[in-house]
C-alpha cells in the first residue's frame, strides 16, 4: 500500500518496456527507463519488471522481451504497462491497437509517457477510441482502393492473376538439342514439365 495526500491507496503493479534499435547502437535504454522510473515514483506505482530489447529494429514483429511481456500479460502478472513512446513498443499502428485491445481485455492499462496517453483515465480511453477509429477508416479506404483498382482493371480487360514467369525458351531448346530431357530442364527452372511444354508450343505457334 502507498499513501497519497494522506489517503491509503492500492499500489499499482506496473511493468516497463524499452527498446533501442539496430541503427542506434549508441543509445542507452536507461534514457527511456529513467523517465519511466521517475513517473512511477510520482504516481506511487510499483515497477515490478523491466523488459528491454537491445539492438532490435522497430520493424521486427518478433522481439524476445516483448514476446515475454505479452506472455506474462496473458497470465495477468501485472496491472499496467508503461513505455517511453509508442514507437518503442509497436512496429505499426495495427500492432499498437491490437496490443491495446489485448491489454483492455485482460484488464491491463497502458501508458505512453511521451504521448501522454494513460488508458486508465477518461482522456486516455478517448485517445484509444480515436486511434482505433482512424485505423478502421484507413483499412476501409485501402480496401475500397483495391476494389476500385480491380474494377478498373476488369473494364480494361485485365484480370488479376499470377504473374507469368519469364523463361528463356531459346536456351531451353538448345539444352534439349544437347540431349537434356524436358523434365530435367523443368526441374532446374522450377516449373512443371507440362508448363514448359505448353510455353514451347506457344512460342512455335507465335
Amino acid at each position: 500500500m502507498v499513501y497519497t495526500s494522506g489517503q491509503e491507496v492500492d499500489t499499482v503493479k506496473v511493468v516497463a518496456y524499452a527498446r533501442v534499435s539496430t541503427s542506434n547502437h549508441h543509445q542507452d535504454p536507461e534514457v527511456q527507463l529513467k523517465d519511466i522510473r521517475e513517473h512511477c515514483q510520482r504516481k506511487g506505482w510499483e515497477l515490478s519488471e523491466v523488459y528491454v530489447d537491445k539492438g532490435i529494429s522497430g520493424t521486427k514483429a518478433s522481439r524476445p522481451q516483448l514476446n515475454r511481456l505479452m506472455a506474462d500479460a496473458d497470465q495477468k502478472k501485472f496491472e499496467a504497462v508503461i513505455v517511453w513512446k509508442f514507437d518503442r513498443f509497436a512496429w505499426s499502428t495495427s500492432h499498437l491497437l491490437n496490443s491495446l485491445q489485448t491489454f483492455r481485455n485482460l484488464g491491463i492499462e497502458f501508458v505512453s509517457l511521451t504521448e501522454g496517453v494513460d488508458t486508465s483515465t477518461a482522456v486516455g480511453r478517448l485517445v484509444f477510441t480515436i486511434l482505433a477509429g482512424v485505423a478502421e477508416m484507413e483499412r476501409s479506404v485501402t480496401v475500397e482502393r483495391i476494389k476500385a483498382g480491380l474494377r478498373h482493371a476488369k473494364t480494361k480487360g485485365h484480370l488479376p492473376g499470377k504473374k507469368r514467369q519469364a523463361l528463356d525458351l531459346q536456351a531451353v531448346r538448345e539444352r534439349m538439342q544437347q540431349g537434356e530431357s524436358m523434365r530435367k530442364i523443368a526441374v532446374t527452372l522450377g516449373v512443371s514439365p507440362a508448363l514448359l511444354s505448353k510455353r514451347l508450343r506457344e512460342k512455335v505457334a507465335a
